[in-house]
């Protein structure tokens, strides 16, 4: 079989479990095998049951004591019971499996592996997976892979069709040219994709992952430049003039711009008087002002007569621009149109935009990826803005150009990185760096604090809100069972519902909601409708709440520093005072060490060349950034040197061969294209 096969051509996958597959982004075998792992775990032997501790991850071989019972909570189904050992016993339980009753056998020993909670004084295996002994003693040789999962798609059934299709694959493409293999020293890809999934030891999975994530940043990279070589010819149409309205805009602000801001302005301006088309990264620390800064770009493009479009991640984010940038023209008596294009508006709505955008009535349009859509035809598009960067991959900002005649390109990123990465990473653009906050933004007061501390959290919270402010509680973002998400969030929101009095409004966010319902959500909290959010995952990225003043994150130590640092940025947006409670259950002074650089700066650029420092290429386990520079194995601060190997590399192979035309480079070259025209294979910068 080839990688290249379609998913269902492996054995026992049928039309049913094709569709999961296929939600869970994998429409092929080569797809499968590149769903790498999010962590893995060793299977500890088993322990007596006397010997539990509370919070641990712990197996026990043993027998069910009576019959199970099956309950219904919260609208699903709990199913309890007692396990015994020679040294004792523990209560037990399930969610959603009241099949166990018929399946567990009375008397017969069983590994129960899971976590050890406390309910009232008694002791509880939350929600254990279950083993035959034999079975067990197996997984024990090799470290098992935990994957991210979606709805239908179960570690089991990831685990088997991976073996399947390692199994069933003849040969594995090797596509990397054998001197870049040496001198970087890296596995071979068939080595590479085995260890990924069932390494049998640390070593053996460096090596592989070393292998994946080099490969994925060498794809990454080849893109980049190829979008620099386009770019590099192109002669633009939309050369523009300076406008005097610009400094009476400036003028009408009600606040005087930054140094920074003035700085970054002026090489946008000079930028767009040229024949040739801009390409510019505007970097800015959270609440830095990129923003008026694009709305600038799009009152010079609108002023000289053509089209400027700024395309966000989320649509609250895009409704928040829209609905602010007609307050700004308004105010300031501009005639210029400005429409809105989101992919939940009603087809009417939408057809509506689509004649506007085309005919020119338009002069600036905002919205998310819709705007790329085959449909949008625009009638002089002469900016693009992509806000966010993170969130788009290359591919999509593409598409984006490719709308206009060589637009002018505007990219803007509130992800901190550090210049020797940004200059790698964002190969294409120009940088420029708003590293300067507003002088009437407050600083943010920051507590780095364990669990003891959170009744007085709760407490603070409380009058925080009395205050008629709002807050952010961010969850634990790792649990021991993906499937049960959602439920422990809902727990937890019910937990802080308790805790607080019962006017206040606290509702929960989490993955698996749909798109429509985490929308409304989101436009309740900033209408202030919602005055605590919980949510599970990064708070909708950029989404503006002036009135949130408290952003109270569980778990701390799970949190990459940047991210950290983003998360912080959320609140603090008006004219009061902005608090940070990091809550950290794990001990260790690598954690309190890392945490309290937090607490010494607000600089995101500082903190993220500290992330840098403390991060090591040995750290095989280390926190991802989740949410920001989302590569799929790769991580920009954790593999900072093979980012930097991997751009070497790059160098190495195009000033050798500019068009890839050599045979050694036939094969780099198809996986290049292939990576190129792939979604999946984009980096979701």
């Amino acid at each position: 079989m080839k990688e290249t096969a379609p998913i269902e051509t492996l054995k026992g996958i049928g039309p049913k479990t094709k569709e999961i597959f296929l939600k869970a982004g994998i429409p092929t075998v080569e797809e499968l095998l590149h769903y790498y792992p999010r962590g893995y775990e060793r299977m500890e032997s088993p322990a007596p049951i006397a010997a539990l501790r509370e919070e641990e991850t712990a197996a026990v071989c043993a027998k069910l004591e009576g019959s199970l019972i099956t309950r219904r909570a919260k609208n699903f189904p709990v199913t309890i019971g007692m396990l015994r050992d020679e040294s004792g016993t523990i209560a037990v339980n399930w969610y959603r499996m009241p099949f166990l009753a018929n399946t567990l056998q009375n008397g017969k020993k069983y590994i129960f592996r899971g976590k050890v909670t406390k309910k009232g004084r008694q002791l509880l295996l939350m929600h254990p997976a279950i083993f035959e002994e034999e079975k067990y003693e197996e997984l024990q040789k090799e470290m098992q892979p935990i994957y991210p999962l979606v709805q239908g798609l179960t570690e089991n059934l990831l685990k088997k069709n991976v073996k399947v299709a390692l199994e069933s694959t003849d040969s594995f493409l090797e596509w990397l040219p054998k001197e870049i293999q040496s001198r970087y020293q890296l596995a071979e890809i068939g080595y590479a994709l085995h260890q990924i999934h069932f390494p049998k030891n640390e070593y053996e999975l460096h090596l592989a992952r070393r292998r994946l994530v080099f490969e994925e940043f060498l794809l990454f990279l080849l893109s980049v430049r190829r979008l620099k070589k386009k770019k590099e010819k192109e002669i633009t149409i939309y050369q523009m003039k300076e406008t005097k309205e610009i400094e009476n805009f400036q003028k009408n602000l009600g606040y005087e711009l930054t140094g920074a801001q003035k700085k970054v302005w002026k090489e946008i301006e000079e930028d767009m008087k040229k024949n040739t088309a801009m390409a510019r990264l505007v970097q800015g620390d959270v609440g830095s002002g990129k923003t008026v800064i694009a709305v600038m770009a799009l009152l010079m493009t609108a002023q000289n007569g053509y089209q400027g479009a700024m395309m966000v991640p989320t649509e609250v984010l895009a409704r928040q621009h829209y609905e602010s940038i007609v307050r700004l023209f308004e105010k300031n008596g501009y005639p210029y149109h400005v429409t809105l294009l989101t992919g939940t508006m009603t087809a009417k709505e939408k057809k509506a935009a689509y004649e506007e955008i085309e005919s020119g009535k338009a002069s600036v349009i905002i919205g998310t990826h819709a705007l790329i859509q085959e449909k949008v035809v625009y009638r002089n598009l002469a900016l693009a803005i992509t806000d966010e960067q993170h969130r788009f991959g290359v591919k999509q900002r593409e598409e984006l150009l490719e709308k206009g005649n060589y637009p002018h390109t505007l990219v803007m990123s509130a992800t901190p990185i550090p210049r020797t990465l940004a200059v790698i990473l964002y190969g294409d653009l120009d940088i420029s760096v708003i590293d300067e906050l507003p002088s009437d933004r407050l600083p943010i007061k920051n507590c780095v604090v364990d669990t003891t501390y959170r009744p007085k959290a709760y407490r603070f919270i409380e009058k925080e809100v009395e205050r008629g402010h709002q807050v952010y509680v961010i969850c634990p973002m790792v649990e021991e069972s993906e499937a049960i998400e959602a439920e422990n969030v809902m727990d937890y929101t019910e937990q802080l519902k308790k805790a607080l009095p019962l006017e206040i409004s606290v509702v929960c966010l989490h993955g698996k909601m749909k798109a429509k319902e985490k929308n409304k959500i989101m436009e309740d909290f900033a209408a202030g409708v919602i005055q605590v959010l919980v949510s599970t995952t990064v708070v909708e990225v950029g989404v503006n709440v002036p009135n949130a003043t408290v952003m109270m994150i569980e778990n701390a130590e799970r949190f990459g520093l940047a991210q950290l640092h983003q998360l912080r940025g959320r609140v603090g947006r008006g004219k009061d005072q902005g608090y940070c409670i990091m809550i950290h259950a794990a001990q260790g002074e690598t954690i309190k060490k890392r945490l309290e650089i937090l607490n010494q700066s607000n600089d995101g650029f500082y903190i993220a060349g500290q992330d840098l420092k403390l991060r090591g290429p040995g750290d095989l386990f280390g926190i991802r950034q989740s949410g920001m520079m989302e590569f799929k194995i790769g991580d920009v601060f954790q593999d900072a040197k093979i980012l930097q190997d991997a751009n070497e590399a790059v160098n190495q192979i195009l000033t050798e061969d500019p068009e890839l035309i050599l045979e050694k480079h036939q094969k780099l070259k198809k996986k290049a294209e292939h990576y190129v025209m792939s979604d999946s294979g984009t980096l979701n910068l």
